[in-house]
């Protein structure tokens, strides 16, 4: 720092000087001819309204209940129709495809199903009990198989009977899927 000389210390103040007139002048001159580009406003569409009519309908992004599919079903007599007032089992609230056969626990009076349900429980089902959502009462408990008879609308307001198996998969399948 003993180089430095009072001198040569004002010679390089006097080369920082605050004099940017020029360049003022210059970004004045550019700020001027610039026009900036606007693109126009888009046409406005006419709006058309029209009446919502499907209010008072199911919403289609919701899956119907088939509670609900039965119940607006009008029953007509003399035609074979589910009991609206039997109490429901357990194992109605799931369709027969949740429902897998485990096994059988039989007794000299009975033989029950064993049914592993899609939350994961297993339920004790035998013959006279009811299973699947459409009202399939348990005609048949057998070793490898479970039959059911189901009551399906026809859409008419009349049901019909179909037999439904539910077949205790082989064992090696069961041991790959637990």
């Amino acid at each position: 720092m003993k180089w430095l000389t009072p001198a040569l210390v004002l010679v390089l103040l006097s080369g920082c000087n605050d004099d940017t007139a020029e360049q003022k002048e210059y970004i004045d001159k550019v700020q001027a001819s610039a026009t900036p580009y606007i693109e126009p406003i888009p046409e406005m569409m006419n709006f058309e309204h029209f009446a919502y009519q499907a209010s008072e309908l199911r919403s289609p992004f919701v899956a119907p209940e088939p509670e609900v599919i039965e119940s607006r079903l009008v029953q007509i007599k003399n035609c074979l129709h589910p009991d609206p007032e039997r109490a429901r089992d357990p194992l109605e609230k799931f369709p027969l495809d949740n429902l897998v056969m485990k096994g059988i626990i039989a007794t000299n009076a009975s033989t029950w199903a064993l049914i592993k349900a899609a939350d994961q429980g297993l339920y004790r089902i035998k013959e006279g009990q009811y299973m699947g959502l459409y009202h399939g009462e348990v005609v048949g408990v057998f070793s490898d198989r479970v039959e059911l008879m189901e009551l399906i609308p026809d859409g008419s307001g009349c049901w019909k009977e179909r037999l439904t198996t539910i077949e205790m998969p082989e064992a090696d399948e069961i041991g790959a899927s637990e």
